[in-house]
Parts: C-alpha cells; structure tokens; sequence
C-alpha cells in the first residue's frame, strides 16, 4: 500500500482519491474549496493546507487541475509541490493542459530530484466508478513501472506512450473525438426528428447501430435529458479543442472536423450554455434548426 498525495479534488479527482482509499492506500488530499473534499475527509482522507504540504506529506502525489494554468499555479511558488519536491518523489499529472507546459514542469520536477508522468484518462466519473477508465502515461520507463501498479488501481489499461507530453498529446488525439462523435451524433436525430420521427425513437435506434460507440451510449441520451451537473462542461471540452487545433497547427495535421465542432461550443457558449456537459452542443444545433431543444 502507498503513501500518495491528490492535489484537485473535483468531481473526477475526489472519486480518484475516494477509489485510491478504498483500495487501502494512504491519502492526503488539497483543493483550493476545502468545503468540497468534506465526504472525502469523513472516509479518512487528510487534507492539507497547501501543494507543499501534500508533497511534504506523500510519496507519490496526484495532480488533477482543470488547465495549464492552475497546473502550474499548484507546482510552483512557497506552498507549491516544488517546495517540497525531493529524490524519490513521482508526480502524476493527470490534468490534461499544454504538451508544452507539462514538459517543463517535469524538467522542474526533475531539478529538485524527483520525477513527473504525465497520465491524463480516457473516460468519465461513470467509467472510472464501473472500474473501465484507460490511462496513457508519459515519461521515462524507470517511472512508469514505479507508478503502474497505482494506476492499475484505477483502472484496467494503463499504456506507457512514450516521453513526457506524449500522454497529453494522446489524450488531446482522443478528446477532440468525443466533441465531434457528440456533433455528428447530434446531427443525425435532429435530421430524423425534423423529418418526423420521434426524438426518442431516433435516439434508441441510433444507439442500437453500428454508429454507437462507448461515447455515444453513454453520452447519447443526453439529448433527451441532459444531467443535473455537467460531466466535461463546455469550458473543459474547448480548452482540449484549442489545444488540439494548437498542436494540429504545429505538425501540420489539418483537423477540420475538430475546426467545425469547435465553432459549434462557442455557439453554445453564445447561448448561455457554457455550464452544461458538452453533449448540450445537440441545444445548440437544435436552435438552429427550429427545433424546441
């Protein structure tokens, strides 16, 4: 059993560290809203006060952060992890942010000793809870092996990628998919609803074909009922779009699709929907079409 850190105790990092316990690892938690890591307190969770503190306190430290910018807010500064940062100390950032931004902050890491992997996941808090959630783990071999039996404890593929920031760029490949799987999804129930058939009947019939994906069983019936609180909110599936038409512009990998799905978030954004789960582009399109969302 290990002695690990979780800096980010959203709604996906706090079931991480809630999954992490259960399993009968130690854990020390931060989060800037200390309030919102109460229930993970009350299962025997130690909160810290600061980045440092966790580091301070842990071995292994988990980072989930919602950009490039928080990212490096909890690594540096006095009550960042770097403050803390030693030989033998791993840190697993499982945000995903700027392939860029992660490299440095693993050569910062390595500076004061210790080692960084970058390992964003592929899946949501439903994934991870049935025990499906997929890892991509970037950094050196030595690391990875330290830490996989960790991440096997979240989920049942974890794949070394290669160096460090090829994880992210892994993960960014992956999420500009879902947007547009979302997209496309969408278009298609609009077309059969507008053309007489019920929403609900082209929604079942999709989801039963050879188009349903992982993505869109789950996410598909939200065009139907969209979740009280947001799985990957409009915000967080932007960010990773700009990040892919960023890295689309310097490898020089047209992504047209991503382009198009794209303009249809800011849409949503225009339509004051910025706080609902991404899968509310279907409002969006549905506005435009003159159909009641």
């Amino acid at each position: 059993m290990a002695n690990l850190g979780y800096v980010g105790l959203g709604a996906m990092g706090g079931n991480m560290a809630d999954i992490l316990m259960a399993k009968g690892h130690t854990v020390t938690g931060y989060n800037r809203t200390a309030s919102k890591a109460d229930w993970l307190v009350r299962k025997g969770m130690t909160l810290a006060g600061s980045p440092k503190a966790v580091a301070q306190a842990a071995d292994l430290i988990f980072v989930m952060v919602t950009n490039s910018a928080a990212d490096e807010a909890v690594m540096y500064g006095p009550d960042g992890l770097l403050a803390a940062m030693g030989p033998g100390k791993v840190v697993i950032d499982m945000s995903t942010v700027s392939p860029a931004v992660s490299r440095k902050l693993a050569a910062s890491v390595r500076e004061k000793g210790g080692d960084m992997v970058d390992a964003p996941v592929s899946g949501s808090i439903i994934t991870l809870q049935q025990g499906k959630l997929s890892v991509m783990v970037g950094g050196t071999k030595p690391t990875f092996d330290k830490v996989k039996p960790i991440l096997d404890d979240l989920g049942p593929k974890v794949t070394h990628v290669g160096d460090n920031g090829l994880a992210l760029v892994m993960k960014i490949a992956t999420n500009l998919s879902l947007a547009v799987q979302m997209l496309a999804f969408s278009e298609g129930v609009l077309l059969a609803e507008k053309s007489g058939i019920a929403r609900e009947t082209a929604v079942d019939v999709l989801l039963h074909s050879v188009i349903a994906s992982p993505m869109v069983v789950y996410r598909g019936p939200f065009v139907l009922k969209m979740p009280a609180e947001a799985w990957f909110n409009v915000n967080m599936m932007q960010k990773d779009m700009l990040l892919a038409l960023e890295l689309g512009r310097q490898v020089d990998v047209p992504l047209p699709t991503t382009a198009v799905t794209n303009e249809m978030l800011t849409t949503a954004r225009a339509m004051g929907l910025v706080d609902e789960d991404f899968a509310t582009i279907f409002k969006a399109l549905a506005k435009m079409s003159g159909v009641k969302p």
